[in-house]
């Protein structure tokens, strides 16, 4: 174990920092003591965008009746004998002129001063206490006090609401903007500092309110609605062997009559879940996903419109029909029909949905996989390259083997191997053999095989018909790949253990042989759609992320500088879980209407979760992994891309590589040893918690970091920024411009390939555009699936991107600083040289047939970048949508 050295001179050194002589001015104070004035920058509360008149006026009230907002300085420097050698207090200053401070309209800031009587017993102020004795909360946002004798300016980075005091059983305290290792905390600070990470662990007990600011763990219990009946049951993820997760937020709700281990869920139509108060939307945020949200029909709209329209509501007649959703909007019957919706949406949900063109609902943004070209998205190339660029980038990997082969148990699954043979493909590899190819590194496949089949019988026997993939791919000498052959499977009829059905099917472009082929690339989307949407997206970035966001406001200090590295990290990270745990992720949400595994969608995350390792996912352990790169000293990031031209790699190792530089050098001027580490207690006990609580079924893994050394705490925090950034934006933010379009990415198929003979299979002679309409998502789910994706595609206005923070001042320290704005200045070289491969013919894939330029790893670091909407580029700090 290291030690922290700190000693009797470094503390008398840290006194003589924070008490510089007086000046000659400073000595003629009387007694010593001068006023010291004070800024206050706070948001009153408000309901979204308009003012909250009660909670005005009787704020206005108590203050009146002297029950203001109240603060007090903490000494850093002067213990007081009598509070438990706590930092000795300064006296009670109130916040000036609240009455007679105009509050802005909106939901914004206001700006109040405070002065403050101090005195040389005092010393530097080290926190703040402040006292809320108003009816109503606020939200503190910074306290600058601009002349501190022997100092000056201090200023304090608060970020929080402020309930009325008799919520609290303690102290409301921030801190100044300096960091400090646990060891190296002023002692005046020392309990300030334990109590408030005591106060965020909380008890363990009861149903938490808003007012709680308890950060605990709990598993994946609230999914299902067991008192509903059967078809609502879901299991438990998490704490079991057979479906292990990561944990979630506790709630503490109340658990359900037909299963005590369930907790009871809030009515649908409520957006109130639990998570403490700093963790949810901002006012700004929280109205702009709001105005979007009520854009989407959701569950509860679902029987009111299959009830109003036609016979054929569940169907595309034609592509026409698809595209007017974006270019005319569905029309509702008749005037009466608005009156009938009326009874049951409330109006102002109405208002969005009928937009301004009169009765018509849900006309679309155009997708941009379509806008310049609306057929190219079916060219063999686009299907290929989007597996380079496109939404879902991160599964394709090199084939080292053929056939491929299974890794499911055979002894439960039978023999599962690929039935793909060579002569089936070797006519399409430029005169390689399959042999030559795999040696020369030209073979690669997206395996959706082992995944998905554990569940396909079970899948299939609810409305989906689908199959799991295998799609093989050749890299050609542009750099472009080819598609040789879909394996589609499905279980044997006689059981598991007889292993797997197969079909493969290979490229053709006319006749019914084209229109069999574009229906196997619809059933490999569908594998595609569905894997990203549960595995890709929401288990390997929200959920693995969530244990984090806990584990560091329960064990790390604000005050501890890899609190302050990570925290921005996390900005509503889980408000937004919270919200799919409430709509889009439970039993009968969103995503099982609309995605193909349906009700056992989480249950399939689960057994992904299994082989989920942390060390692998950095980008460049993922690459190796995957077999799309091999180590190379020569190179820039110290391996070489096999696919060179492979967007989603190539702008992810810039941007891994920035942060990766950025975290060490920041992590290295506050650790300067690695006996600092290991004697850090809060930093060691962070990492205990987050392997062995929230991430608890992964305790016992040989793979976790052991935390003793530099190269230790950097590889763990660039790999949580880059999950956090980097990674859901690559994941997220092309969800609408590919998948806006479901054909392109269809998330469901209703029926399996037509067999020669069959009326389905003349019908896909006949009209084979009805045919793939009838095959993949109904009409239904796409207008629920393309007004999710819409939401979940929108940068917020108020959004803050990688190489930004929300204040210049988030630390004291020059050095971060510095590493800080060289990081920002990285980016900035990062988004220069991604637009000049966007505009370089040479990168065939990184516009493709579509014309789509890859810019989801675009950092946008620039000041435009607050316009928000769909704009397809930008990498928010955080998991926030």
């Amino acid at each position: 174990m290291g030690f922290c050295p700190v000693s009797e001179m470094m503390q008398k050194v840290m006194e003589m920092f924070y008490t510089q002589p007086k000046t000659k001015a400073e000595g003629n104070e009387v007694e010593g003591r001068r006023k010291i004035k004070g800024t206050v920058v706070l948001m009153k509360k408000n309901v979204l965008d308009f003012n909250d008149i009660k909670a005005s006026f009787l704020d206005r009230v108590h203050e009146l009746l002297g029950k203001g907002v109240s603060m007090q300085l903490v000494s850093a420097v002067h213990q007081d004998p009598a509070d438990g050698l706590r930092g000795k207090l300064g006296k009670v200053a109130y916040l000036e002129k609240w009455v007679t401070t105009i509050t802005p309209l909106t939901a914004g800031e206001t700006m109040f001063t405070i002065t403050f009587e101090w005195d040389e017993s005092m010393g530097f102020p080290g926190a703040i206490i402040i006292k809320n004795h108003h009816h109503s909360q606020l939200y503190l946002k910074t306290v600058t006090l601009e002349d501190i004798p022997g100092h000056g300016r201090v200023h304090f980075i608060c970020n929080s609401w402020v309930y009325p005091t008799h919520r609290y059983k303690y102290d409301r305290a921030f801190f100044s903007n300096k960091a400090y290792l646990p060891c190296q905390t002023p002692e005046p600070l020392r309990l300030y500092r334990e109590e408030e990470l005591i106060n965020l662990r909380g008890n363990g007990k009861g149903e938490l309110k808003e007012w709680d600011r308890v950060y605990d763990y709990d598993y994946y219990n609230d999914l299902g609605s067991p008192d509903k009946g059967e078809g609502y049951a879901r299991p438990i993820l998490g704490g079991t062997e057979e479906h292990p997760y990561p944990r979630r937020g506790r709630t503490g709700r109340r658990k359900t009559k037909n299963d005590p281990h369930c907790e009871q869920r809030l009515p649908l139509i409520s957006l109130d879940i639990y998570v403490p108060r700093d963790e949810r939307f901002g006012h700004l945020k929280f109205s702009d996903f709001l105005a979007y949200a009520l854009k989407s029909l959701g569950q509860v709209l679902l029987p009111e419109i299959t009830s109003l329209c036609d016979k054929t509501i569940n169907e595309f007649d034609t592509f026409e029909d698809v595209l007017n959703l974006y270019e005319g909007g569905i029309k509702l019957p008749n005037g009466p029909t608005i009156s009938k919706i009326r009874d049951h949406i409330p109006w102002e949900m109405l208002k969005e949905l009928v937009r301004n063109d009169g009765e018509r609902l849900l006309k679309f943004p155009k997708p941009d996989v379509i806008k310049a070209d609306k057929s190219a998205w079916r060219t063999d190339e686009e299907f290929a390259r989007e597996m380079l660029a496109g939404v879902n980038p991160v599964i394709i990997s090199r084939l080292q083997d053929f056939p491929p082969a299974s890794k499911l148990d055979p002894k439960v699954y039978g023999n599962q191997n690929s039935s793909i043979g060579k002569e089936l493909i070797e006519e399409n590899m430029d005169g390689l053999t399959v042999v030559q190819a795999i040696k020369r590194n030209r073979l690669y496949i997206l395996d959706h095989h082992d995944a998905l089949m554990p569940y396909l019988r079970r899948i299939n026997s609810t409305s989906t018909k689908t199959y799991a993939s295998r799609t093989i791919l050749f890299l050609q000498d542009d750099g472009t790949l080819k598609p040789l052959s879909i394996e589609l499977s499905l279980p044997h009829p006689q059981g598991d253990r007889h292993g797997a059905v197969s079909k493969v099917f290979t490229p053709a472009e006319q006749g019914v042989e084209g229109s069999v082929w574009q229906l196997a690339k619809a059933y490999a989307a569908v594998n595609d759609s569905g894997y990203h949407q549960l595995v890709s997206h929401w288990l390997n970035t929200h959920a693995v992320i969530e244990p984090f966001v806990i584990a560091t406001n329960r064990q790390l200090s604000v005050l501890h500088p890899i609190y302050k590295l990570l925290h921005p990290h996390f900005r509503d990270t889980m408000n937004i879980n919270a919200l799919a745990r409430q709509i889009l992720i439970n039993a009968g949400g969103i995503l099982e209407i609309t995605v193909f595994p349906a009700k056992y969608a989480m249950e399939m995350s689960s057994f992904v979760y299994k082989n989920w390792v942390f060390t692998e996912q950095a980008l460049p352990t993922d690459l190796l992994k995957r077999g799309v790169a091999v180590p190379d000293s020569s190179q820039p990031h110290g391996l070489r891309l096999l696919i060179e031209d492979y967007p989603y790699a190539v702008d992810g190792l810039e941007i891994w590589s920035a942060i990766e530089t950025w975290v060490k050098e920041y992590c290295a001027f506050y650790y300067p040893t690695d006996d600092l580490i290991q004697g850090d207690s809060e930093l060691q006990s962070w990492w205990t918690e987050i392997c062995n609580v929230g991430h608890g079924d992964k305790k016992d893994e040989p793979w976790w970091p052991e935390m003793q050394t530099l190269v230790d705490v950097t590889q763990t925090c660039t790999i949580i920024i880059w999950i956090a950034s980097a990674l859901h934006a690559a994941v997220n933010f092309g969800q609408y411009p590919y998948a806006g379009y479901l054909p392109n990415r269809p998330s469901l198929s209703r029926r399996f390939m037509p067999e020669p003979g069959t009326p389905e299979y003349a019908e896909l002679e006949k009209n084979p555009d009805v045919a793939y309409l009838k095959t993949i998502t109904a009409q239904l789910q796409t207008l629920l699936g393309v007004s999710l994706i819409e939401i979940l595609s929108r940068h917020s206005t108020d959004e803050v991107y990688l190489g930004q923070r929300d204040t210049a001042e988030w630390t004291l320290d020059s050095e971060p600083l510095a590493a800080f704005e060289r990081f920002r200045r990285k980016l900035v070289e990062i988004e220069n040289k991604i637009m000049d491969m966007n505009n370089d013919k040479r990168w065939k894939n990184r516009v493709g047939p579509v014309e789509v330029p890859y810019t989801l790893l675009f950092p946008n670091t620039t000041d435009y970048s607050r316009e928000g909407g769909l704009t397809g580029r930008g990498i928010p700090n955080s998991i926030s949508i």
